[in-house]
């Protein structure tokens, strides 16, 4: 394929003309911040934290999702997108209930993380304080939905590296949940493999390993990436 030509942050890059901003912007060295992107399965652009400016382009653009064009011309970093990405993320902690210092992630937490490095030391928004309640059906895993940030990573990655296809958005807005199967508890399931890779994928506590107490789920997304990168190389028959 062509490559093209564009520059990001005044640094001059060049990119397969497949790719996305974010691509092109991780192999120059450059760091867009995310929350839905998650190596090895296709983006969304669900969660708006990696919005940047393009010139000639009035509305911000998912970075994820946006594909590069010769002379395009792309900032990652500004007044105004910092004020978006905090926006974003205060309203992603009021939504739900992220008391993180009772989640089994805290410290492993990437939602968390993204609060620290963009300096996010309170929330301006009332919260909602959603009544959500914790699956714990599975013999394995749990599902606590007031820590879940509808990023459908555990979507995406069961249906495309586990192809199970148990996981999946539900409802519209603020009431949007992630389901297994038809709205089932997750521990009935029938297509469930057990496998786990939804709970690796999750950035937050919302999926975690049953018997993990505060701050003992850290994930381990090194399995996902062996496997991703095996079918990409054609090691195994997918």
């Amino acid at each position: 394929m062509a490559a093209r030509t564009l520059t990001i942050d005044g640094k001059q890059v060049s990119a397969d003309e497949s790719a996305t901003i974010l691509e092109a912007a991780t192999d120059a060295g450059i760091n867009i911040p995310t929350l839905c992107h998650l190596d090895g399965v296709y983006d969304v652009g669900a969660c708006r934290i990696c919005l940047v400016e393009v010139a000639g382009v009035a509305k911000l653009l998912p970075a994820c999702t946006t594909r590069v064009s010769e002379g395009m011309e792309v900032k990652t970093d500004s007044e105004r997108l910092r004020k978006y990405r905090r926006m974003t993320l205060e309203l992603l902690f009021a939504e739900r209930n992220h008391v993180c210092a009772v989640c089994v992630a805290n410290g492993h937490c990437e939602l968390q993380a993204l609060a620290y490095t963009l300096g996010m030391d309170h929330v301006r928004y009332e919260y909602c304080f959603p009544r959500w309640e914790v699956d714990n059906t599975h013999p394995l895993f749990g599902m606590d939905h007031n820590r879940c940030i509808l990023c459908a990573r555990c979507v995406r990655v069961c249906w495309h590296i586990e192809g199970a296809g148990t996981k999946n958005v539900s409802g519209r807005g603020a009431r949007s949940q992630i389901i297994s199967d038809l709205n089932q508890p997750w521990g009935t399931s029938d297509t469930c493999t057990k496998c786990g890779k939804c709970v690796m994928a999750c950035p937050t506590g919302a999926l975690f390993d049953k018997g993990a107490t505060v701050s003992e789920m850290e994930r381990d997304r090194t399995k996902l990436e062996f496997i991703v990168t095996a079918r990409e190389k054609k090691q195994w028959i997918a």
